[in-house]
């Protein structure tokens, strides 16, 4: 109290000695020993004013009017010893600032905006839904005044008001002011001007440095991660844009999907089925546990298992393949969870199902580059909701699950991960069956500790007499050999394009398993040319011991062979319950009813199959007649399409080779990236295409297996560097490996997730089919999280922005989306018209890209491409909200790119230039 008096003292003393007549602020600084210094006198009220107004119980504000209107003191009851503070009140006022950008101001529309009420609480500010914060002025919103009779109850007050608030479309200081109620040393009373800097974990766990997927519940940031905004954001843009042309999707089709969630399948149904089974056949016929014996045992105790095993087993391929063939691997995995739990007890319930391919192939990049969702969370929820059953994925060898080469130790690394989450079996196989490739991936997969089943690629007619033919019983015999020396586990025939025969399969299976009695031999075909059942039938007459289906509702065509029709065949050779099947397709079949509209569109070639097929059969040829498969088949089919958009003839082709734009998969597969092809290179078309057209280190091709001569890749380093651009709770090793397969998919995995967050958790209705104005839909995303979303409005289009304002109601709350309108932009540019400019985005992972901070006009460009840079060196100036900020050079090196010029207006994390390092 005594300091408190010397400062009023002090103050009176200094505006009585300037004859100051008027409310005003006299400011000071105390020092831990109870000094005082003097800062400054301010001639007006402070946006403190209003702690003391609920303090004093003292309008300060409408004083002011009253002193400068002549009222003196006295007669506006302002007597000094008449003013008695009670109680406590602190003030916190909410600014569109990002702590996790050092308090870099942030623009934009407030999506919605709602603020907190109740005992106690104040608000002074001007913010409502639909709100646009400019650059131009200051960053406060809000202001927040809790006042109770004591500090603990006036902090428990204002705990709750920043919980309460409801302002999204926009960054706030709302997390950082909510770790500041949370610190003990705050709520102690003991805290200076350097608490900030004595404590800076108050700045972390910022929604900046949040990751969408991580849930907060009440941790330290003190409000629950809002999932609803992102989600908001995505039914906004998916109305205004539709679907990206490369999703696939046929926009008439999407909009006729079904508005409500397919139900799940009833486990207790197949329970009773199999019960009942139980009751008549016994326990046998649920033994042997599959994926038991592979863990604990180990895969040589699976393989014998197999091999002892009497009858025939099957692998259900719907979770993978089949929607890879039929769907272009678009199902999501809120689908397969839904079925989940009734396939683990469908198939649990019977010795005869080996295992369920799930992962793998294609399944990875579309996870991220389509369907927005982390393949290794598939693999991982899946595995828990399906604990007892084998997993199975695809292994591209040594491509893993892309579609190129990686150094070794990425493709060790990856199946050792892919075994820790949960998958079992690994499918190595090779486009080409180009052994060092596979010998890659089969100590690759079998050091994971999985089951390794090395694949046959199978092409052409095994059964034919042909002297010219490659493919004939010693190719695939001594191929054979070669991946049993390189200790597969199991073989596979892998029948890719429906080519196996029921006569082919007989020879092909029986040989094998005369040439490897103890090796359990797999076999795979797609039912293409409607052989695919008879085909697995002879298969497993002449001694296959697993054959693949997918489910009824998911087979024919491009995919497997029906498993019900399967089993049927097999008769007593098979103990797979067809009731309980049936229980299963009758979900899948409601799905594609519902949901499947999802096809893919062809590439500027519609009405010109006929001339794709024979075109496809010509590439084919002139590639030296290869298997074909992922990636040699899309080196075909780029080499067919080139040929039809050309109209070109195989002679003109193989001539003017040198000179033609060829697609880069056609020369890259004549470099050796994807190995030799069966037989070798064609001439003189390979030759040909080399012309001109080096490797970076000027030699004409690769000498040996590509992989090989690529240096480790530095784990460390690259997950560093992710750390850095994306924080350290985003990233794992999991995302590692995710940006080491697919670098730029990932990176615009993350963008995407950061605007629209985890949208695994929005139904497929909803995630696929665009709403409509007026209509209305339901989200649940838990106990007590529902929402009832209803597409209010779509206004029109504004030129000067490029985007709509989309206006949605939420349990009959507005939101107002402002969002970019990319069908209109391009339809204007495409027409001549005037396009807003969309600018380029910072590539966090890249030291050399320089954003923006912040929103804001770039006052002064100081560098010129070519211009040489050191570090910290200052190369542009924003103007935003009242401060001028310092862009600097994040390393040293060479400008390559300038972007913006003075006087421009930028968004946050616009690209402003690029430097080379030295």
């Amino acid at each position: 109290m005594e300091v408190r008096k010397a400062v009023l003292e002090d103050a009176l003393k200094i505006t009585k000695a300037c004859n100051y007549k008027n409310a005003g602020t006299v400011e000071f600084l105390v020092d831990d020993q109870g000094r005082h210094y003097f800062m400054e006198v301010n001639p007006r009220v402070q946006v403190e004013h209003t702690v003391t107004e609920q303090v004093t119980g003292v309008d300060i504000v409408q004083s002011t009017f009253l002193i400068a209107g002549g009222a003196s003191l006295e007669d506006i009851g302002l007597v000094q010893e008449n003013i008695i503070p009670r109680g406590v009140a602190m003030q916190c006022r909410i600014t569109t600032e990002d702590p996790a950008r050092d308090f870099a101001p942030d623009t934009g529309m407030l999506d919605v905006c709602r603020h907190s009420v109740g005992p106690g609480i104040r608000v002074d500010g001007y913010a409502y839904p639909g709100m646009v914060v400019q650059p131009y002025f200051d960053s406060l919103l809000v202001k927040y005044t809790a006042s109770h009779k004591d500090w603990d109850g006036a902090i428990r007050r204002m705990r709750r008001a920043l919980r309460e608030n409801h302002i999204r479309g926009v960054k706030t200081n709302i997390p950082f002011l909510l770790n500041v109620m949370d610190h003990p040393d705050f709520i102690a009373g003991s805290f200076d001007l350097n608490f900030i800097q004595d404590n800076p974990e108050l700045l972390l766990n910022l929604p900046g440095t949040l990751s969408a997927h991580e849930v907060q519940t009440e941790g330290t940031v003190g409000q629950k991660y809002d999932h609803i905004e992102g989600y908001l954001k995505y039914i906004a843009n998916l109305a205004v844009n539709g679907h990206p042309k490369s999703l696939g999707a046929d926009p008439t089709l999407v909009r006729t999907l079904s508005n409500n969630d397919v139900p799940a399948p009833k486990s207790s149904a197949i329970s009773d089925i199999l019960e009942h089974k139980k009751e008549l056949f016994g326990d046998t016929i649920t033994a042997p546990r599959w994926r038991k014996i592979l863990r604990e045992q180990g895969p040589k105790a699976l393989a014998k298992a197999v091999r002892d095993h009497q009858n025939v087993l099957v692998t259900d391929t719907t979770w993978r393949d089949a929607h890879q063939s039929l769907l272009a691997t678009r199902m999501r995995t809120a689908d397969l969870l839904k079925a989940a739990e009734a396939t683990n007890t469908a198939f649990n319930g019977t010795s005869d199902v080996f295992s369920l391919e799930m992962w793998g192939g294609a399944t990875f990049d579309v996870s991220m580059n389509f369907l927005r969702e982390c393949p290794w969370k598939r693999l991982e929820e899946l595995r828990e909701a399906a604990p007892d059953m084998l997993f199975q994925m695809l292994l591209r060898g040594a491509n893993a699950v892309g579609y190129t080469v990686y150094p070794d130790n990425v493709v060790y690394e990856f199946c050792k991960q892919a075994y820790k989450s949960g998958n079992d079996i690994f499918r190595v196989f090779d486009s080409l069956n180009y052994v060092d490739n596979m010998e890659l991936g089969i100590k690759a997969a079998a050091a994971s500790g999985g089951f390794v089943e090395a694949a046959i690629c199978y092409t052409g007619d095994v059964t034919s007499s042909d002297p010219s033919n490659k493919y004939n019983l010693k190719y695939y015999l001594d191929f054979a050999t070669q991946l049993v020396d390189l200790g597969a586990h199991a073989l596979a025939i892998k029948d890719m394009a429906g080519l196996l025969t029921p006569r082919a399969a007989t020879l092909l299976v029986s040989e094998l398993r005369s040439a490897f009695p103890d090796v359990p031999i797999h076999l795979h075909t797609h039912d293409t040319a409607g052989m695919g059942v008879a085909a697995m039938f002879a298969g497993a007459e002449a001694g296959a011991d697993i054959v693949d289906g997918a489910i009824d509702a998911m087979s024919g065509l491009s995919s497997q062979p029906c498993l019900g029709a399967l089993v049927s065949a097999l008769g007593d050779k098979s103990n797979v319950d067809l009731d309980a099947l049936q229980v299963l397709n009758e979900y899948w079949k409601a799905w594609t009813v519902h949901q499947s509209s999802v096809p893919v569109e062809a590439v500027g070639l519609s009405g010109r199959f006929a001339e794709v097929k024979k075109a496809y059969a010509l590439a084919n040829k002139l590639l030296g007649d290869i298997p074909k498969v992922t990636p040699s088949s899309k080196t075909v089919g780029d080499l067919a399409q080139f040929i039809v958009g050309l109209k070109i003839s195989g002679d003109e082709l193989v001539e003017n080779a040198a000179t033609l734009p060829l697609p880069n998969s056609v020369v890259e597969y004549m470099q050796g990236a994807l190995g030799p092809p069966p037989g070798g290179y064609p001439e003189p078309f390979r030759t040909n295409v080399l012309k001109g057209r080096p490797l970076k280190d000027g030699r004409s091709m690769f000498t040996a297996r590509p992989g090989a001569e690529l240096p480790d890749y530095d784990f460390v380093e690259a997950e560093k560097n992710l750390k850095e651009a994306y924080g350290n709770s985003r990233i794992g090793f999991k995302e590692v490996l995710s940006h080491a397969m697919y670098p730029q998919v990932f990176k615009d995995y993350l963008a995407f997730e950061k605007v629209y967050g985890d949208v695994e958790k929005l139904p497929t209705h909803m995630f696929l089919r665009p709403m409509t104005v007026g209509e209305e839909s339901h989200l649940h995303l838990g106990p007590g999280k529902d929402y009832y979303i209803r597409l209010a409005a779509i206004d029109q289009f504004d030129e000067d922005l490029g985007t709509r304002t989309v206006t949605l109601e939420v349990n009959g709350e507005k939101w107002f989306i402002r969002t970019p309108d990319t069908v209109t932009t391009l339809e204007s540019a495409t027409a001549g018209g005037p396009a807003p400019k969309r600018r380029e985005k910072k590539d966090p992972t890249e030291k050399g890209s320089i954003g923006t901070p912040m929103p804001g006009q770039i006052v002064a460009v100081n560098v010129e491409e070519g211009d040489e840079v050191k570090e910290g060196q200052t190369l542009f100036k924003l103007s935003a909200m009242k401060m001028e900020t310092e862009i600097k050079a994040p390393i040293s090196g060479t400008i390559t790119r300038v972007l913006v010029s003075q006087s421009d207006s930028v968004e946050g994390d616009d690209l402003l230039a690029v430097v080379m390092a030295e």
